[in-house]
C-alpha cells in the first residue's frame, strides 16, 4: 500500500493536566500517515485521486486554535476525528508528540501513538 505522509506539523495548542497549559498553550509536533492507493494520482497528475494535504493541515490548526482539553490522548483523538470528517475510513496512523511537558527535571518529550482503520506505523 502506498502513503502520504505529513510530517512534523507543530501545533500552538492548549492541552495539559496544568491550568497554565491549558491557559496559555504549548507546542505540539505531529506526524501523520494516510495509506492509500497513489497510482491513479502518481499516473495522471490528478489531485483528485489523492488526498489534498492542505486541507488537513488547516483542519488541524484550526483545531489546535480552538481546542482545551487535559490529555494529549483526547487530542489526538479530535485529530483523527477531524481527519475522518475530511477524507472518510482511509487508514490513517498519527503520532502526536508534546515537544516540552513541564515536568521537573525532564527534557524529553511525551507522545502518543495512534491509529484507525487498520492504519500501521509507517516508518519503523
Amino acid at each position: 500500500m502506498d502513503a502520504l505522509h505529513v510530517r512534523d506539523l507543530r501545533l500552538w495548542a492548549h492541552v495539559g493536566v496544568l491550568e497554565s497549559e491549558r491557559r496559555d498553550g504549548q507546542w505540539f509536533a505531529l506526524d501523520l500517515s494516510f495509506q492509500l492507493d497513489l497510482a491513479a494520482a502518481a499516473a495522471d497528475d490528478d489531485l483528485s485521486a489523492t488526498l489534498d494535504y492542505s486541507e488537513a493541515i488547516i483542519a488541524l490548526q484550526d483545531l489546535a486554535r480552538t481546542i482545551r482539553c487535559l490529555t494529549i490522548e483526547h487530542f489526538s483523538e479530535q485529530v483523527l476525528d477531524r481527519l475522518e470528517a475530511l477524507y472518510g475510513s482511509v487508514p490513517t496512523w498519527l503520532q502526536l508528540c508534546k515537544c516540552s511537558p513541564p515536568v521537573a527535571g525532564f527534557t524529553g518529550t511525551v507522545m502518543v501513538e495512534r491509529s484507525r482503520h487498520g492504519a500501521t506505523a509507517p516508518w519503523r
